[in-house]
């Protein structure tokens, strides 16, 4: 089961980042469990980051894993307010950034990492690969 929500007032397009999520999962291998997406804003996820992980500052993506195996068991938050920062920053659309966001928080529901340089570099290429395969 997945099931995505969107805490905030701004209008996201459910279904197409329900896709995008399963898009990755089955692409990767794996099957949904149960998935659960929340799109917040900045406070939310602020607070997540502050209780969970101990950092002190709103980010664009938390992600769960409550299982091992191929079957995934998770949650993931994104921070509609960072997709549109980022996107600003990155001088792209709001739905690209708001893809690349969702695409990388199913990588790491996964088990993707980014914590070093290649890391990094693989997840962002496998971004692109979801992004230009999505359409």
């Amino acid at each position: 089961m997945l099931e995505i929500y969107n805490s905030t007032k701004k209008t996201i397009p459910e279904q197409l980042l329900e896709k995008a999520v399963l898009l990755v999962i089955e692409h990767e291998g794996y099957t949904v469990e149960s998935v659960v997406g929340v799109y917040c804003g900045n406070k939310m996820i602020h607070r997540i980051n502050r209780e969970f992980l101990g950092h002190d500052y709103p980010t664009d993506t938390i992600t769960f894993r409550y299982n091992k195996g191929s079957e995934i068991d998770g949650e993931f938050y994104v921070s509609l307010d960072a997709v549109k920062d980022n996107a600003a920053k990155f001088s792209v659309d709001f739905q690209e950034e708001l893809l690349r966001v969702t695409f990388h928080s199913a990588l790491h529901l996964i088990g993707y990492d980014d914590q070093s340089v290649e890391d990094r570099a693989l997840m962002q290429e496998k971004e692109n690969f979801f992004l230009k395969s999505f359409g």
